[in-house]
Formats: structure tokens, C-alpha cells, sequence
């Protein structure tokens, strides 16, 4: 087993009183069985590379083909972070004002922007960029010239980039963390596992993980391989009263073990150790002050302070909530040279493998954000929109 460094405030309350408090809505919850949490892990093996190498030269991107390397990181520290939004016109002039066309493709979440050019974006641009993604959960681009180099300067506007610590990098380009899966790496369609453990938040195990994230598509099936995200300001404000109360102020621990564990499995070299942080399960976005439920079924391994069944139950209503929450999620049909952008803060996402034996690769770029936070005089997305008058239509608009 990989070694793991554990990071926890310990501060667990009595399990019969916090049990007894919780009744109420406890008794309301799923006695499903929970989800299992082990699965296999859609990882690349070293042995595989050569053969997929090919393939990425035939696609003209080689040098964004997943490569595995013995190397070494040290812990990653407290890093600094400014977070560009709160810099940016809260009416985002630039950007919107620079777009040909808008397409908000839900009320809640999810606008695709055409006329723009990610690698051409002023920096007031950028800034605005990063507001609407705090503010509509995700941005799709489409056409995009961005190359890995560009890409990896956009992250690096808005924070210190993540290496993950499992998974293989392109030559050179260490924080670059590629999406790839073909007929070659058959575990990644693996179907013994449920499907609902795919929703997640990027490497939410880490003490600051992302918030701005850009993915590009550089190569895509020809049909399949979608991705939904879900808003998670409207996840948490539409759960019943009873279950806000249970879960506000509370924390759970998002651990990277199983990743690193099934790292290992395949014979793939391990970065870094492996990390568990403390969260809370309801967090404050920095810039816009909404709450956002802040759990998902690949990392979140347990709720301190509760015992372990009852914890299991929590997290699984929640889990369910978020994947049945058709009112506030959005599907998108990646093109080649898509490029989504989302903030990981408040959304959650999940990739649909449905696309076997085609070719699906992309690459991502994950700056760091501050670490989660939770303030209780926050408020929920639409109770904060509708007290300053908002009357509907596209939020953030």
C-alpha cells in the first residue's frame, strides 16, 4: 500500500449524540446498499504506452500522449493564490461584449461563448472569464487554437497548477494531466463498478484543489463521450431543510489512497504520497458567496463525527441527489478542439464512457484555488439572487 499523509482537524463529535440529533432526517434516507468503493481504475499502463504513442503521432499529437515516468514530488505546500474574479466588471463587458454568439444552454449552468479565442483573451477578459464560471458553473468554447503551451499559461493566470500524483504527463509538460482512452485501455470501460462513483470533483483530496479548469478535446468519438456537470450551489440549495441542517458546519475527508492504490494495481510509478484532507460538505465560494454542496463518490470516503453506517447513508442521499438533479445539470457533445472551462468549486462532473472501442483524448490544466472554506452567514445561489431581484432567465446575465 502507497503511504498516505493524513490531515484532519479532529474534532468528531459523540457518535450517539450526533446519531440522535440526526434522527429525523436519517430515517428518511435509502436503505440501498452504499456503493462499493472498489473499482478498476481507468489508468494507462507504461506497457501500453508505446502502442498508443502510434496512435497519437497518426492523430499529429504525439507530444500530449500520457507518458510514465519514475519521478518524484515533495509534498505540496500551502500555496498563494489571487483569485482573478473578484477583479472582474461584474457586468463582464469584455468578454460578453466580444462574444458573436450566446448560447446559455440551461438557467443555471452551462453557456457556450463563439467569436472568442481562449489564447487571444486580455487579461480583463480572463478575469471576467473566471467570474462567469464562479457564477454559471461552466463555459464551453468551441474552435480553439489554444495550444498546451497557451493553455498552461491561461492556468497559470489564475493559479499555481496541480501535478497530479497517479497519472502520466506529456514530455515536458508535467502539469499537464491527459484524458485518453481507446480500444487499447479497456479498464477504463470497465462496467463492474456503478457508474454513479464517475461523478467527482477534480483531486478534491487535495488541502487547495482547483477551481478554474480548462479541458481540451484533441481528439473525440464520433459519437459518445459526453460530459455532464451538475450545479452544485443548486445541489445544495434544493435539499430539503432537514438535510442542510444535518450537513452544515460539517466536514468530511476526501482521501486519493484508492486513486494511488490503483495506480500501483497497474504497475504505474507514484509521484507523490498519497493525501486525505478535511472539507467541509457545505462550502462558500470566495467571489459570489453562494453555498455549494462539496461531496463526491470518488474521493469523499467519510463523514468525521459520524459512525460509519450513518455516514454511508448521508453520503449516498446526497450522492443521489446530485446525480437525479436533472433541474440543474448540463450535457455537453465535445467537437474536436472544444474547449470547456468550469469551476471546480461549485460544480461536479461526470464522463460518460459509452464510446468503446473509439479514441477519446484530451487535456486538462488544474490551478489550485484556496483551500475550502465554510462561512454560515453565506447564502444559498437562488436566495441571495432573488433578494437583490433577480427575475429569472440565464443567471449572471
Amino acid at each position: 500500500m502507497p503511504p498516505v499523509a493524513t490531515e484532519t482537524n479532529g474534532h468528531a463529535q459523540l457518535a450517539a449524540a450526533a446519531e440522535s440529533k440526526l434522527a429525523p432526517a436519517l430515517a428518511k434516507l435509502s436503505l440501498a446498499p452504499s456503493i462499493p468503493r472498489t473499482r478498476p481504475r481507468p489508468t494507462v499502463t507504461r506497457e501500453e504506452s508505446a502502442a498508443l504513442s502510434d496512435v497519437a503521432q497518426k492523430d499529429n499529437e504525439e507530444k500530449l500522449f500520457p507518458r510514465f515516468i519514475d519521478a518524484s514530488y515533495p509534498p505540496i505546500p500551502v500555496v498563494e493564490v489571487n483569485d482573478r474574479a473578484k477583479l472582474a466588471d461584474p457586468k463582464k463587458s469584455a468578454l460578453i461584449g466580444a462574444a458573436t454568439k450566446i448560447i446559455h444552454i440551461t438557467p443555471t449552468i452551462g453557456t457556450e461563448l463563439h467569436g472568442l479565442q481562449l489564447s487571444k483573451l486580455t487579461p480583463q477578459q480572463k478575469d471576467e472569464l473566471a467570474l462567469l464560471a464562479a457564477e454559471r458553473g461552466v463555459v464551453f468554447f468551441r474552435d480553439q487554437d489554444i495550444t498546451v503551451e497557451e493553455q498552461l499559461d491561461l492556468g497559470r493566470y489564475y493559479g499555481p497548477l496541480h501535478i497530479h500524483h497517479t497519472t502520466g504527463a506529456p514530455k515536458d509538460f508535467p502539469e499537464v494531466h491527459v484524458v485518453y482512452a481507446d480500444e487499447n485501455t479497456r479498464d477504463h470501460f470497465a462496467t463492474g463498478y456503478p457508474r454513479q462513483r464517475a461523478w467527482h470533483t477534480d483531486v478534491s483530496y487535495e488541502r487547495q484543489p482547483p477551481g478554474v479548469t480548462t479541458l481540451k478535446q484533441v481528439t473525440v468519438p464520433h459519437v459518445g463521450g459526453d460530459t455532464l456537470w451538475v450545479n452544485t450551489y443548486q445541489a445544495y440549495e434544493t435539499l430539503p431543510a432537514e438535510y442542510k441542517d444535518l450537513i452544515e458546519g460539517r466536514t468530511a475527508i476526501h482521501s486519493g489512497v484508492e486513486q494511488s492504490n490503483n495506480a500501483v494495481r497497474v504497475g504505474n510509478p507514484l509521484k507523490r504520497a498519497a493525501v486525505e484532507h478535511e472539507h467541509p460538505i457545505v462550502r462558500t465560494h470566495p467571489v459570489t458567496g453562494w453555498k455549494a454542496l462539496y461531496v463526491n463518490p470518488q474521493f469523499t470516503t467519510g463523514i468525521v463525527g459520524l459512525p460509519a453506517d450513518v455516514s454511508e447513508r448521508v453520503l449516498k442521499f446526497l450522492y443521489d441527489h446530485i446525480s437525479n438533479g436533472e433541474d440543474f445539470k448540463v450535457r455537453l457533445r465535445w467537437q474536436q478542439n472544444t474547449v470547456a472551462v468550469w469551476d471546480n468549486r461549485n460544480t461536479i462532473h461526470y464522463a460518460i464512457n459509452d464510446y468503446f472501442p473509439a479514441r477519446r483524448h484530451g487535456v486538462r490544466v488544474t490551478p489550485h484555488a484556496e483551500a475550502p472554506f465554510y462561512d454560515p452567514n453565506s447564502k444559498g445561489q437562488f436566495e441571495d439572487l432573488v433578494a437583490r431581484g433577480f427575475k429569472g432567465g440565464a443567471v449572471g446575465f
